[in-house]
């Protein structure tokens, strides 16, 4: 066991078991030379030219007072609708399961089904809600369609401090309505993509609503990416080289994410898209699989451990011991003068210890704590091993060529 993502003292903790790959001594070798890659330097070069925006993001303050001002024109309301789908919500949505305020409300509208928007709409008082809009292009047919409808909904005569749009700086459907009410209109980075963009005002804002701290959240996704930038072999270099590693030669072409907490259950969203749309290219790439602990037991696990041996694993998980109510029953003995969080570290280890008697690789993260520092540091590991892994197997983590098309499609399919 080796320290991974040191944070102010705290530290997360890294367990690898990879007995469901034999090594023999030729059989270590591939491993070996995906270590010697020249993939870390690449990100460093990259990094020191200022070509990786979204993780230089984290080096910056200024730009929070911003938001924090814009913040404060929804500061009275009840309900924030945040529009926005992919990489334009899931980062700030990963970031509002920390929240726990009562008021206002964060809903993240992320698709276009009719029936959501109906009843979202049967429980809001629109003169006491507010409307986030997020594209970054600004053309993103559902969110205009998510936008028009919110606005059938709320008042003419008082519409204008109901609303703030992120788009970037360019001409845009989204900015030229947003200029036609006069709302207020945030940049939108243009060198930043969506599922990149958590670390931006596109995930911040969300997380100052939330009255989440914005300046810790960056600050752990700082320590981790110095650490990628100093040291010799750090810890997404690793992980990267040995997915590549597990999908070439020993055919893991599906990787678990499987968190033991329902405040992480977003995060395993939010990894699924930066993993899947970052890497499956060219006929490369891993499927990311989003699963949360305990609930998954019960339902995917008789598959990992007895159906086909194509997948590795990642378990994330806080310290749960001795967290929650404690059980003053003797009903059931054996529960007596135990935590829920005693009965959660349990499942996660057990689930842990199975799965590696079953030559699954697998991986644990243990997180001394969850809060915004973090949460940050974790969203900064996997972005950075990620980019790493594009490196790896020669594909541009940046763009999505594949999904333009049916963009394109459905425009058509919907004139028609």
């Amino acid at each position: 066991m080796q320290p991974i993502l040191p944070l102010k003292g705290k530290k997360m903790t890294y367990e690898q078991n990879l007995d469901g790959c034999h090594h023999s001594k030729n059989d270590k070798a591939p491993l070996h030379t995906f270590l010697q890659s020249n993939a870390l330097e690449t990100f460093r070069e990259v990094y020191h030219k200022g070509q990786l925006a979204p993780l230089s993001l984290v080096d910056q303050q200024d730009d929070i007072k911003l938001y924090q001002s814009a913040a404060t024109q929804f500061e009275n309301f009840e309900d924030i609708l945040i529009l926005g789908t992919g990489g334009s919500s899931l980062g700030g949505k990963t970031f509002y399961a920390l929240a726990t305020q009562k008021r206002p409300r964060l809903h993240f509208i992320d698709n276009i089904d009719p029936y959501t928007f109906t009843k979202l709409f049967e429980i809001i008082n629109t003169k006491k809600a507010g409307v986030l809009v997020i594209s970054k292009s600004g053309s993103t047919i559902e969110t205009l369609f998510q936008l028009l409808i919110c606005l059938q909904h709320f008042e003419k005569q008082n519409i204008r401090n109901h609303f703030i749009v992120i788009t970037e700086p360019t001409p845009n459907p989204l900015r030229k309505i947003a200029a036609d009410y006069n709302w207020m209109c945030l940049d939108h980075p243009t060198n930043v993509g969506g599922r990149y963009s958590c670390f931006s005002v596109v995930g911040l804002l969300p997380a100052i609503l939330a009255e989440l701290n914005p300046y810790a959240i960056r600050e752990g996704a700082q320590t981790v990416l110095k650490q990628h930038i100093t040291n010799d072999l750090p810890p997404a270099f690793e992980a990267a080289a040995m997915a590549v590693y597990l999908e070439n030669h020993h055919k893991k072409t599906l990787s678990v994410m499987l968190p033991y907490a329902d405040q992480l259950d977003s995060f395993a969203l939010w990894y699924r898209q930066l993993w899947a749309e970052s890497l499956g290219k060219k006929e490369k790439g891993s499927t990311p699989i989003r699963a949360i602990g305990t609930v998954d037991q019960h339902s995917q696990l008789q598959l990992y451990l007895d159906g086909p041996k194509d997948k590795y694993f990642t378990i994330l998980t806080p310290q749960w011991q001795g967290r929650g109510e404690r059980i003053s029953s003797s009903l059931i003995p054996e529960l007596q003068n135990k935590t829920m969080g005693d009965l959660f570290a349990a499942e996660q280890r057990a689930t842990y210890e199975t799965l590696v008697r079953h030559q699954c690789p697998t991986r644990l993260i243990t997180l001394d704590t969850l809060n915004e520092s973090s949460l940050g540091a974790l969203m900064m590991h996997f972005m950075i091993e990620t980019i790493l892994t594009s490196y790896l197997i020669g594909v541009n983590a940046f763009d999505q060529p594949a999904v333009e098309e049916g963009k394109r499609l459905a425009r058509e399919f919907l004139a028609a």
